[in-house]
């Protein structure tokens, strides 16, 4: 357990935990948890804003000059002062917030909305989620703000993120021989501005963990330390860099890297979520797909286009064919809410996902929000949304669930094309079993007519079928008959295991979606014909045709290099994940509630460059790594500091902690038991279709879902049940598109390095590393500083390590020294990555 106290040793633990608290203390180290992230925001718009216009604003709101209860919720100020009652609602603490109470029906008296059903109970979940994380809720109560905000065309074009970028000249700076890049010199301009300096270059060995945390999430070993730094004597640091920042781009590592963070905007995960939290077992293959294509430097403008439309792409052999049908599970492997009862509901909502993820992800605008009025703050209208409605209307996904207990809107899967040496988890049905399956369903299918027949007939003649027909029945032969089928479509007519993928077709029949007043599906007005919004006017890219849904139209609108969001876009996340933080801070939303660009013409320039660049991700983060603003020290200056404390001009190089994959990865790693091969398909693959809250039941599923040697980004990703790991270090929420996770710094991960039989399992394998490497016990402290640390200890520190061996030495009786060594480094280990040095870049 991670709070049963650490007492290894008894006393020699004093001296252990000085050792690692003198590591730690190396100044601006601790990273507080964020307020009211981005995603917080988007989760109101998305989930509360909604529900309150359409269940409380009647009542509740200056537009209906109504304030029941002394109480107004349109705008954040009112709602969380309340009424007569008290207060609304009490960020982070739903008990004590009376809405909550209120739509609970926790109190008799207090019920909301008033003389209507409750409301459903993944709407009151969700109210809990916003309130416990803070209830971020953007509103403003004074009228400025949003009189200003763009939310026509005609001021929209006018706003900076809906014109198109343009070349601008490169500026003069006050040390053009500081610059290695041409983005350098935009950053050294604003520098000169605001009268500051850039810090001098970070140390070699300093820049080369940086470099391969960022490029492949994973540290140097002391062997590539050791020739960079030799590399760095006789060629100089720019030619050192360039040929090192090569070989990381060349390597398989890269992709498993850069692939996570996409992984994080497309929202990926392995089950679906919500109340009926199903797993999808072949959800795996996309996983795979996004690291092979950014280890393959897919254009970004391609991978795009076949995340998107890839079924309706030309290919040239079965291969090419079922990695595009894979590409579009991007669009299938979002949150699913299984139980809804109304299936027009349950796919309105699965349409509104997909239009959420796809213009957060490629555009960062939220046109989402136009699902049930108008954009509040940017220029989307209802008429843009449902216009996009349409396109994804016509479009089926595929996501492969089967009907069961809580899981009504089952779906299909996707067949492959069946290639050699093709991994296909999913197991072949003998013969003899597949007939009684077969003849089981059957049965069960003529059951149900019967039963049918015989509620029809009891209507007719005026009878309660119920009386009739057993409702027990029916839904037992529904549930059971599901699963049956379910696992036919897994199987071929002779009961061999079938290629299978999650993605999305072109559906039969193409619709235009009506637009729903206040997005209720109750309430359908004209049809809209499909489109795109009309913020971004490109009149060479033809609109939907009659026959196919439009996607591969949007794909060409998304990706034409005229628009001028998505380049944008892309370059701004990439700058966040070199430097930690993007040129428009808020990666997710480049609207009207967003940030705005600290260096604009940095961000055209770079959008420009990577469209000419051929759009390669791979020559976007080269030209970031190769410059003099990536290799500058975090170290800290007073006098900068007060100027800029947020560092938002780059004076110097941001400090960041380690995201949860590269944390695990490199203890992996620096022990030597670092995995590299890929996992073939997942651990969800092996369980099957599953419910997530029995899968911990399973006997050879771990408790915590490791038990791997592998890299991170090969665990599962469980909606609601992610492995220990990636949950204590502010891994992306699988539900949401995130551009950039939270970082935080709370007692539970200091309990998780102290405690984790993981962590302990990696220290006493780099213990025994370290004793087959050298016998002297100097050699020992200093290779096990080069590997966690990359450097070598300083002479407090190997004092440190001195006396703490001779306290260990001095409590430890009459064992063998090998006994004594492995276990005496073992701990000395555990402190080394239990330091605040070991988890962050600089």
């Amino acid at each position: 357990m991670l709070t049963e106290p650490f007492t290894r040793h008894g006393g020699v633990v004093v001296t252990l935990v000085m050792m690692a608290m003198a590591i730690v203390a190396t100044g601006e180290r601790v990273v507080a948890a964020d307020g009211a992230a981005d995603a917080d925001v988007n989760f109101f718009e998305a989930r509360i804003r909604p529900v309150l216009v359409e269940h409380c604003y009647k009542c509740h709101s200056t537009e209906a000059k109504k304030s029941k209860a002394g109480l107004l919720v349109d705008t954040r100020e009112s709602l969380r002062r309340g009424g007569d009652g008290g207060p609304a609602v009490v960020p982070g603490d739903p008990d004590k917030s009376l809405l909550f109470t209120a739509i609970t029906h926790a109190d008799p008296e207090l019920k909301m909305p008033a003389k209507k059903p409750k409301l459903p109970d993944a709407v009151i979940a969700d109210f809990r989620t916003w309130i416990q994380r803070g209830a971020a809720d953007p509103r403003e109560s004074t009228g400025p703000a949003l009189a200003q905000a763009p939310t026509d065309l005609e001021s929209g074009r006018k706003f900076w993120a809906y014109i198109k970028p343009v070349e601008p000249a490169l500026p003069k700076v006050s040390d053009a021989t500081w610059a290695r890049r041409d983005l350098d010199r935009f950053v050294l301009a604003k520098l000169d501005a605001a009268g500051l300096a850039p810090r001098p270059d970070a140390a070699p060995g300093t820049l080369l963990r940086r470099l391969y945390f960022d490029l492949i999430g994973l540290p140097p070993s002391p062997e590539q330390l050791r020739d960079f730094l030799a590399r760095v004597q006789a060629d100089g640091l720019d030619a050192a860099l360039e040929r090192e920042v090569d070989a990381l781009l060349a390597s398989p590592r890269y992709g498993e890297r850069w692939g996570r963070h996409w992984l994080d905007v497309a929202r990926f995960a392995e089950s679906s979520g919500k109340e009926t939290n199903v797993t999808f077992p072949h959800a795996w293959r996309y996983r795979d797909y996004v690291i092979d294509a950014f280890n393959a430097d897919v254009p970004y403008d391609r991978f795009i286009t076949e995340q998107i439309a890839g079924d309706l792409l030309p290919t040239s052999s079965d291969a090419e064919r079922a990695r595009l049908m894979i590409a579009t599970g991007f669009l299938a492997v979002g949150p699913k809410g299984l139980n809804e009862m109304n299936l027009f509901q349950a796919l309105a909502d699965v349409i509104d996902e997909q239009i959420d993820t796809v213009t957060r992800a490629i555009t960062a605008t939220t046109v989402a929000c136009a699902r049930c009025h108008d954009h509040k703050f940017d220029p989307f209208a209802m008429q843009d949304y449902y216009a996009l409605a349409g396109v994804f209307v016509s479009t089926k996904p595929y996501y492969g669930t089967s009907v069961a207990p809580g899981n009504i809107f089952g779906g299909d899967l996707l067949v492959l094309p069946k290639l050699d040496e093709q991994l296909i988890p999913n197991q072949s049905i003998p013969p003899a079993k597949l007939a009684k399956l077969k003849e089981d369903l059957a049965a069960m299918k003529a059951r149900g007519e019967e039963l049918k027949k015989a509620s029809m007939k009891a209507a007719a003649e005026g009878k309660d079928p119920t009386e009739t027909v057993s409702l027990a029945e029916v839904l037992g032969l529904i549930w059971r008959s599901g699963g049956i089928e379910g696992t036919l479509k897994t199987v071929d007519d002779e009961g061999h295991a079938l290629p299978l993928c999650m993605g999305v077709a072109d559906r039969e029949t193409m619709h235009d979606a009506p637009l729903l007043e206040r997005g209720e599906i109750a309430k359908p007005g004209p049809k809209v014909p499909r489109g795109f919004p009309r913020i971004v006017d490109l009149p060479d890219v033809p609109a939907p045709p009659p026959d196919h849904s439009g996607r591969l139209e949007l794909a060409r609108w998304l990706t034409h290099p005229d628009h001028p969001l998505t380049s944008r876009v892309m370059v701004n996340r990439i700058w966040h994940y070199m430097l930690g933080s993007g040129i428009v801070e808020t990666v997710d939303n480049f609207g009207f509630k967003g940030s705005r660009p600290t260096h604009p013409q940095l961000l055209d320039h770079l959008a420009l460059r990577f469209i000419k660049q051929g759009w390669s991700v791979k020559a976007m983060v080269r030209e970031i790594a190769l410059s003099r603003t990536y290799r500058q020290a975090s170290t800290f200056d007073a006098d900068a500091f007060a100027k800029d404390p947020d560092n938002r001009l780059l004076w110097r190089a941001n400090k960041r902690r380690l995201d949860a994959e590269s944390i695990r990865d490199a203890m992996l790693f620096v022990s030597g038991q670092l995995d590299t091969s890929r996992r073939p398909g997942s651990l969800v693959a092996t369980i099957g279709e599953k419910p997530v809250g029995i899968v911990g039941m399973i006997p050879y599923v771990p408790k915590d879902l490791d038990n791997s040697l592998r890299r991170s980004v090969y665990l599962p990703v469980l909606r609601d049940r992610l492995p220990d790991v990636l949950d204590l270090f502010d891994f992306a929420e699988p539900s949401m598109v995130t551009g950039a996770r939270d970082t935080t710094n709370v007692p539970v991960q200091a309990l998780y390095f102290m405690n984790s039989p993981f962590v302990m399992q990696r220290a006493e394998a780099l213990s025994k590393r370290l004793c087959q490497e050298t016998n002297d016990d100097d050699a020992r402290v200093r290779n096990a500083f080069v590997h966690c640390f990359s450097r070598a200890p300083d002479a407090a520190e190997r004092a440190m390590a001195e006396r703490f061996f001779r306290e260990l030495e001095a409590v430890g009786g009459a064992r063998s020294k090998a006994d004594v060594d492995v276990q005496a480094y073992a701990n000395f280990c555990h402190a080394l990555l239990g330091a605040a040095e070991f988890r962050y870049i600089d």
